[in-house]
């Protein structure tokens, strides 16, 4: 069950975590808790990797189309020089940047700032990315979303890669990526060799 943090105090600081395979909802969750924290009147600021270009080179998008304004940034360090107004920070794609991230949202949070995290827990092969893992370890709120797996129906957490390559980063979308459950992960990667 989800409970809802107490958004009134601002001096203490926390991390939020939403991670899940793509397709999952991870951006659009983390675009509906910063329209929240923006009706209650409170300044937020939205990051994103400068790599991310999927949909807007500025913006981010949801896969249904929800739009925020977020600073493209190189580093996770940038992040520190762009949010000293604000009161609550989201970062999204989290797996992109560098590993100073876990460090910059400690710092955040430490300085009473409310930071959300929207990121996939897990790279095409199935193993932890990049700067996810230590950012779950960290945070005080860890929320784990699913799509539905395209083969079968079922919970899917995997993101399964449809094109040809061994290269960690690859931007796509339906044309490179599908959502799959545990088991249509293990027969679709096992017929592959």
């Amino acid at each position: 069950m989800f409970v809802e943090k107490d958004y009134h105090n601002r001096t203490q600081g926390w991390i939020e975590v939403i991670c899940g395979s793509m397709f999952s909802g991870k951006t659009e969750e983390l675009i509906r808790r910063l329209k929240r924290a923006k009706i209650a009147k409170m300044r937020i600021e939205i990051f994103k990797p400068q790599i991310d270009v999927r949909y807007s080179e500025e913006d981010v998008v949801s896969h249904n189309a929800n739009v925020l304004h977020s600073t493209p940034v190189g580093s996770a360090s940038e992040i520190l020089f762009y949010s000293n107004e604000a009161d609550v920070i989201g970062i999204d794609e989290a797996q992109f940047f560098d590993d100073e991230l876990p460090n910059v949202c400690q710092q955040l949070a430490d300085e009473g700032k409310r930071v959300i995290v929207a990121g996939l827990d897990m790279d095409f092969t199935g193993k932890p990315f990049g700067p996810m893992p230590t950012l779950m370890a960290i945070a005080e709120d860890v929320t784990k979303v699913h799509a539905i797996c395209i083969g079968c129906g079922g919970l899917a957490q995997y993101s399964h890669r449809i094109v040809e390559g061994d290269k960690l980063v690859v931007l796509g979308e339906t044309e490179s990526y599908e959502p799959l459950c545990r088991a249509c992960y293990l027969k679709a990667t096992n017929n592959r060799g």
